[in-house]
């Protein structure tokens, strides 16, 4: 074991004497710390800091920069974690908490077999997951039940694990929609404005307003099809720009963005004209949406690891007909409009849709926005950081290593600009000061 990380565990290990029902839950509560690190990556695309130091008082961080220049705090207890890379909280724009993931054999009769509560109980391990995997915050963009709202309340109540949570309720979308629940009897899935769908620019806006008034701090639509929903091709236009620029209008006099689900060219192009404020998946973008987005300030959210796991699921048979090609081809196209977006200049950012993808493995996303979508290694991360967290709206506390932000740090082994397979191990966790995964060992509630 490296002599540093070794000092670290003990350093750890003699936090406080405080019994852990006492701390939430957590290894060790927020304090006064010094965190150091071979190498610094801030978040915000400036250059790596070699040898550098965070200074942590509360939940707040104080003080970042070159170690050699910190001033510890009195009563402050150092980690030292050696040839490790500090970074802040990983942020997942994209994600489905609650619920059954891909691949589980009783995902597909869920809907008629599993109790109500079960989807949010199956969250609580899925929360866990994700912290435990670096990303200290999330958009949850559609849950059923608003199994959303219930994990929020018990994370910010420390009664569970989990990351920060800006949260949607339920998806909206147009009658046999991919935001639908479809193949089933007549009478069986009936939806209205409460469970998310609406037809016409009237039942657009009544939605929006329930879904704000049941707590949702963003609206999640679908404006085209989907890979994983019955009935519909993956790139068919389904809200019209009418209806969509109903939403975005109410969205935006309640103070909230609306972020689109939307694979096809048209759709994507049709929500971008209606004043989204992302785009989720975008398979299908071209040069010209592109630049609309650009121009527009619109962020692509790519999902990767989506592609990756439904390209996966349509080649070992878990996905069959038109659900298998509509997988494979959205698969295809996703590996190439990353890179239109980058060459167009278009915000990006991270956002794995985990539920469709294995939940605790977000950090994959890094990877494969650097092999299948072309990014450089610090604009992967900068995707997953700040760029993230502006998309939320939430820059101001969170998305970098920042005196004056929340502290939310995490660190991974090497350096990921060399191999940023390395943001896939992290190996600290800490969300608002307090400490939930040690270099050797997640500690469990």
């Amino acid at each position: 074991m490296h002599r540093r990380v070794f000092s670290a565990l003990i350093a750890i290990a003699t936090l406080s004497s405080v019994p852990l029902a006492a701390q939430d839950s957590t290894l060790a509560a927020p304090g006064t710390f010094v965190l150091r690190a071979a190498h610094l990556i801030d978040g915000t695309g400036s250059p790596e800091i070699q040898n550098a130091a965070v200074v942590i008082v509360g939940d707040s961080i104080t003080w970042v920069g070159p170690a050699a220049n910190v001033k510890a705090p009195a009563g402050a207890r150092t980690i030292d974690f050696g040839d490790a890379t500090l970074l802040p909280g990983f942020i997942d724009a994209h994600v489905h908490l609650a619920g059954r993931e891909l691949g589980d054999p009783e995902q597909e009769e869920a809907a008629v077999h599993d109790y109500d509560q079960y989807s949010a109980i199956l969250g609580v391990n899925h929360a866990k997951s994700t912290l435990l995997d670096g990303f200290t915050s999330v958009r949850n963009v559609g849950a059923p039940n608003f199994d959303d709202m219930a994990l929020r309340k018990a994370i910010n109540a420390n009664q569970i694990w989990g990351p920060r949570m800006e949260n949607a309720g339920y998806a909206i979308g147009i009658t046999g929609g991919h935001c639908d629940d479809n193949a089933y009897k007549p009478g069986l899935f009936d939806g209205s404005i409460k469970t998310g769908i609406a037809d016409g620019p009237d039942q657009v806006r009544a939605a929006v307003r329930y879904m704000v008034k049941e707590g949702a701090d963003v609206i999640k639509t679908c404006a085209t099809g989907g890979v994983l929903s019955e009935g519909d091709a993956v790139g068919a236009s389904q809200y019209t720009y009418e209806e969509l620029k109903a939403m975005v209008d109410e969205a935006t006099k309640l103070g909230r963005k609306v972020a689109a689900h939307a694979h096809g060219t048209e759709g994507i192009k049709t929500a971008v004209r209606a004043g989204v404020s992302s785009i989720e998946h975008g398979s299908f973008l071209d040069e010209e949406g592109a630049k609309m987005m650009a121009a527009k300030g619109t962020y692509l959210v790519p999902t990767l690891s989506a592609g990756e796991a439904v390209e996966k699921a349509a080649n070992n048979g878990v996905l069959k007909g038109l659900r298998r090609q509509k997988a494979l081809d959205a698969a295809k196209a996703m590996r190439n409009s990353v890179k239109i977006a980058k060459a167009a200049g278009v915000k990006i950012a991270l956002g794995t849709d985990a539920g469709v993808g294995k939940h605790g493995t977000n950090a994959h996303e890094f990877t494969l926005m650097t092999t299948w979508g072309g990014l450089t290694p610090m604009e992967s991360i900068v995707a997953g950081t700040s760029s993230a967290a502006r998309l939320l709206g939430w820059d101001e506390h969170v998305g970098s290593l920042t005196a004056g932000k929340w502290a939310d740090i995490v660190a991974v082994p090497g350096d990921p600009l060399k191999d940023i397979t390395h943001m896939e191990h992290a190996m600290f966790v800490m969300k608002g000061g307090a400490i939930y995964k040690t270099p050797a060992v997640a500690l469990h509630p």
